[in-house]
C-alpha cells in the first residue's frame, strides 16, 4: 500500500486527485494540504510514503518544499506535479531531490505508474537534454559544476560531500543556490 499526501492549492484538483487515486488499488490518499502552512502538520500527522507536490503554490516554492521534505526522517518520495512540467524543469527538480516530475495532463494510468515507481525508490524524471545540461553548467558557478554533475547523475549528497571533501551542509547550501539560478518560473493560473 502506498500512503499518499496530495499538496495542491486548487480545491477541485485536490478533490479530483483524491477521488481518482482512491479508486486505484494499492494507493491510499491519506490527506491533502493546500499550502505550505498546511503541509507540515499534515505531513507529521499522516507520515506518507509519497508526497504528490504541486510545483507552483501561491506564496511557496515547490522546489524548496521538496528540499525540505527530503530532509525529513524518514523522507517521503516526492513526485513534483505541474501543468507546465517539461524537460526544462528536470535539472532544478533533480537538484531539489525530487523522485519524479509529471505533467498534470498525464493520463491517470501514467500517474499511478509514477506514484508506484517513486514509492519503490525509482526515479521518474525525463532525460536531461544535452543543451539543458550545458545551459545549467553555464548558469552556475564553475566551482559548483562537480556538484551539479554528480547530483544529476544520482549521487547522494553525502557521497558528493565525501568525494569533494566538504561538509554536507556546504553541499546543501550550494544546491539551494543552484536551484535559485536554475528554477523555471511559471505564470500563476
Amino acid at each position: 500500500m502506498i500512503r499518499l499526501l496530495i499538496v495542491d492549492d486548487h480545491p477541485a484538483m485536490r478533490a479530483g486527485l483524491t477521488a481518482v487515486l482512491r479508486a486505484e488499488p494499492g494507493i491510499i490518499p491519506l490527506a491533502t494540504a493546500s499550502s505550505e502552512l498546511d503541509l507540515e502538520p499534515t505531513l507529521h500527522r499522516t507520515k506518507p510514503d509519497v508526497v504528490l507536490l504541486d510545483y507552483h503554490l501561491p506564496g511557496a516554492d515547490g522546489l524548496k518544499l521538496c528540499r525540505r521534505l527530503k530532509r525529513e526522517v524518514p523522507a517521503p518520495a516526492v513526485l513534483l506535479y505541474s501543468a507546465y512540467a517539461d524537460s526544462s524543469m528536470v535539472v532544478p527538480a533533480i537538484l531539489a531531490g525530487a523522485d519524479g516530475l509529471l505533467n498534470k495532463s498525464a493520463p491517470a494510468p501514467e500517474l499511478y505508474d509514477a506514484l508506484r515507481a517513486v514509492a519503490r525508490g525509482d526515479r521518474v524524471l525525463p532525460p536531461v537534454p544535452r543543451e539543458l545540461m550545458e545551459a545549467a553548467g553555464q548558469a552556475v558557478d564553475s566551482s559548483d559544476l562537480p556538484i551539479l554533475a554528480m547530483v544529476v547523475d544520482g549521487t547522494p549528497i553525502s557521497e558528493v560531500a565525501e568525494a569533494l571533501r566538504i561538509p554536507v551542509r556546504d553541499v546543501s547550501r550550494r544546491l539551494d543556490g543552484m536551484i535559485e539560478r536554475l528554477r523555471v518560473e511559471i505564470a500563476a493560473v
